[in-house]
């Protein structure tokens, strides 16, 4: 595919433009190698339906979630109000985002200090793309008949109650979606939520995100799918831990669809 030009908001309104949508990239798809895959996989889906959008660039701050979550409520407004002026300076109206920590967080807690948006998961967008015609599934392509299981994200799935958007994604690709017994409602936290990604673990018999690989594992997949930058990297380090990187991939769904669309 040819070179994507990605405008930030700053230079659509310096020509009087005004994107569809704000691509919210947060902290993990703009600065962690893994998680930046997972952000050029979505921009390529956007841009092959011609999405209009626009990202904030160097005036993207983080949302405040990991603060919030650590207790630090001062250090979580002072974020969040940064951000709120600036995207509404910009008119901002919609919001998507690839990590259900942004998601959350932006949908739920900015509207108090008067940042009001519509803001959707990728997943959804994707979704909504298809539904829309502007996107249309070639065919699953190396995926077709492939046992993926989908690990649903916490502020995605049991915060949000998202549960269907992921898996309507999984199922075009003519892939096998297989369910570990705890999943939806019901789901196992991967571990990374709440600021944990950020501290040592505490004192116990188990890392949290071994337990939940090993509900993966006992669906025998081929994928493990996941719709969360800190989720990848939980369920990534698991496969690791039981030496199964070679027969299981973790992989984001913006990257299925992509991948499946050779894009």
């Amino acid at each position: 595919m040819s070179l994507i030009e990605i405008r930030t908001m700053a230079q659509m309104a310096a020509t009087g433009e005004t994107p569809e949508v704000l691509f919210w990239v947060g902290c993990a798809g703009s600065f962690d190698d893994r998680a930046r895959k997972i952000t050029k996989a979505f921009v390529k889906i956007l841009a092959q339906c011609n999405v209009k959008f626009a990202v904030l660039g160097t005036e993207e701050s983080c949302t405040g979630d990991p603060a919030k979550r650590a207790g630090h409520e001062f250090l979580f407004q002072m974020q969040a109000m940064q951000n709120i002026q600036v995207m509404n300076a910009y008119g901002v109206t919609k919001i998507v985002t690839a990590c259900p920590h942004c998601f959350n967080t932006l949908k739920n807690e900015y509207p108090e200090l008067g940042g009001q948006y519509e803001v959707v998961h990728h997943t959804q967008f994707i979704n909504a793309l298809i539904s829309e015609g502007r996107l249309v599934i070639k065919g699953g392509g190396s995926f077709v008949g492939k046992r993926i299981t989908f690990h649903d994200p916490c502020y995605l799935g049991r915060a949000n109650d998202v549960y269907e958007a992921p898996r309507e994604l999984i199922e075009k690709l003519d892939a096998e979606l297989v369910e570990m017994k705890r999943c939806r409602s019901k789901g196992l936290c991967c571990g990374a939520g709440g600021a944990q990604m950020f501290k040592e673990a505490e004192p116990g018999n188990k890392e949290v995100n071994v337990e939940r690989t090993e509900d993966a594992l006992e669906t025998k997949p081929n994928i493990i799918a996941t719709g969360c930058p800190f989720c990848n990297t939980m369920m990534t380090d698991g496969v690791k831990n039981f030496n199964k990187e070679a027969e299981i991939s973790v992989k984001d769904i913006a990257e299925l669809i992509a991948e499946a669309n050779d894009l």
